[in-house]
């Protein structure tokens, strides 16, 4: 077999084995996000990420609200109860009015 055939046999067999991964409908689609990296939590898990988030606080129903709107706008809740703001920029650099953070 000439070098030629053996180089158009080996990008066939590629073009089989994309077209074969392709047609398996896979899933995983988008770039890759760490847990916590911003835009890893989908739209409609930030209601329980946020229940977690606030677990640990005796103010429950402000720390959820708030937690729910940065996650909304940031798709990222912070691993943990309280700190790890690091891992979503987007929320630890939300801030009120007055300079504080907006988010739990």
């Amino acid at each position: 077999m000439s070098r030629v055939a053996g180089y158009l046999s080996i990008s066939f067999l590629l073009l089989v084995l994309l077209s074969v991964a392709e047609a398996s409908g896979s899933t995983n689609v988008g770039p890759y996000r760490p847990a916590g990296a911003e835009g890893s939590v989908p739209l409609e898990e930030c209601p329980a990420k946020c229940e977690i988030r606030c677990s640990a606080t005796s103010h429950k129903k402000p720390c959820n609200f708030y937690c729910n709107y940065c996650c909304q706008k940031c798709l990222c809740v912070p691993s943990g109860t309280v700190g790890n703001k690091e891992e979503c920029p987007c929320y630890d650099n939300m801030k009120t009015q007055e300079g504080k953070p907006k988010c739990p």
